[in-house]
């Protein structure tokens, strides 16, 4: 039996693992792993936080993988979840696997990330559907302050 691979799936796998890597990087690590559990956890705690119809526009954006771990485990009834910004950050430290103390740091270099990949206006878009304190969370050192 001949194996063929899928373009469109495969090509899928490539972006994937070039966001991985591009992400690890600027995190500062080699860990694919790692990027993955942080990018998967920011991707959630933002899509909970949308309407069903801001969390579907947003995924519109992502790459067609990642699109699948946005939606993985998602029960659009239930949205959008109000948490208030320390339920926000343990929500995000804990799907992480991270101490609490290092979203600082990791929440607004993921958001930069995806400034980067998507376009800012597409990700400030989504973030502006999120209360002000969340927003601030999430937002990258040196962007402008949008209130």
């Amino acid at each position: 039996m001949s194996h063929t691979r899928v373009q469109s799936i495969e090509h899928a796998v490539q972006i994937t693992n070039r966001w991985l890597a591009d992400l690890a990087d600027a995190i500062g690590t080699k860990d694919r792993d790692f990027a993955q559990r942080v990018l998967k956890a920011w991707l959630h705690a933002v899509r909970d936080g949308l309407t069903v119809d801001s969390a579907a526009h947003f995924a519109a954006q992502l790459p067609d993988l990642l699109r699948g771990v946005y939606y993985n485990g998602w029960d659009p009834s239930r949205v959008p979840i109000r948490r208030g910004r320390e339920e926000f950050i343990e929500f995000f430290a804990r799907s992480a696997r991270i101490a609490l103390r290092d979203v600082a740091d990791l929440a607004p270099t993921v958001t930069h990330f995806l400034f980067e990949e998507l376009s800012e206006q597409s990700v400030v878009h989504a973030l502006d559907r999120l209360p002000r304190d969340i927003r601030a969370v999430l937002q990258p050192t040196g962007a402008a302050r949008r209130e």
